[in-house]
């Protein structure tokens, strides 16, 4: 399951990199925000509830003309969804080595996560969107680190195709107060890049164990006051074993120092992987178009 750009397999960590790159705790000049623990159970599949109780996720594709082929995306549809009513869309990117079928297939669970805080009543009504973050006609978990500008042009196929793709398909609202976008590892640098960097699509905005194609501080929020008065939440997690807790302490620091709103959770003693990102996915829905 690779996830950072270049970076081998989250739970194996190359070594040509050092170990500080996911390895050993490391301190940073940071007022973390505080950790909760999700309750047990909360990524458990519950035999209890009912066929009308859980979502349904379907594959659904849509022509990307930035790309200039047909690509795919999984789509989580909350239980009863009905297309008379209007839902908000969340938008949830996979890491480096993923796909569109990273989250449901290599340990995020996401669907079982979303029941179980649908049953819970801990969610507003939305939609979860998983695209392939890789722009590129191919788009296969093969490319590495040669994909890497795939992904950083993905907010292209993104904005210009996949969004109005979702809107023409399902019964979604339109306006950025009922879009979020978060992401793990290389995802979650997208996340913060393409979320911070088009205010008026996204107003919510998270990166769990963002990977190094994070933008610096000072290019995520150029503007200051327009970060303040237009993002309604920027939210980060990672683990505390994770080298790579720099990307996502940075912008926390930047965010402290200059008065805009923003959460990061230090995971205890956790790396780069699926706990911490499962932790990400249930806070940050639970926040998102309340």
């Amino acid at each position: 399951m690779l996830c950072v750009a270049g970076f081998v397999n989250a739970q194996e960590p190359d070594t040509r990199f050092g170990m500080g790159m996911f390895g050993a705790q490391q301190s940073f000049d940071v007022n973390f925000d505080e950790y909760i623990p999700a309750p047990e159970g909360f990524d458990q599949e519950r035999p209890k509830l009912k066929a009308k109780q859980r979502g349904t996720v379907e594959l659904f594709e849509y022509q990307s003309e930035s790309v200039g082929t047909t690509r795919k995306c999984n789509v989580y549809l909350p239980p009863k969804y009905n297309p008379k009513k209007k839902y908000s869309v969340l938008y949830l990117l996979h890491g480096i080595g993923g796909d569109e079928w990273e989250w449901m297939n290599d340990g995020g669970v996401p669907n079982i996560i979303m029941d179980n805080l649908y049953a819970d009543k801990k969610v507003a009504d939305m939609i979860v969107v998983m695209p392939n973050g890789r722009a590129a006609k191919n788009d296969s978990r093969d490319g590495g680190m040669g994909s890497f500008m795939a992904f950083n042009d993905f907010d292209k196929d993104l904005i210009g195709s996949l969004i109005p793709a979702i809107e023409s398909k399902y019964s979604v609202y339109t306006d950025k107060e009922h879009r979020a976008i978060a992401g793990l590892s290389m995802g979650g640098g997208q996340s913060l890049n393409f979320g911070l960097g088009n205010m008026d699509v996204f107003a919510y905005v998270g990166g769990f164990s963002s990977a190094p194609n994070t933008g610096r501080p000072q290019q995520l929020i150029p503007d200051v006051e327009k970060t303040k008065k237009e993002n309604k939440l920027l939210w980060m997690v990672c683990g505390g074993a994770d080298g790579l807790m720099s990307n996502s302490s940075n912008l926390k620091k930047f965010c402290d120092d200059n008065g805009v709103p923003c959460t990061l959770i230090n995971y205890p003693d956790e790396g780069h992987n699926f706990t911490v990102w499962k932790y990400g996915l249930y806070n940050f829905a639970q926040l998102i178009f309340k």
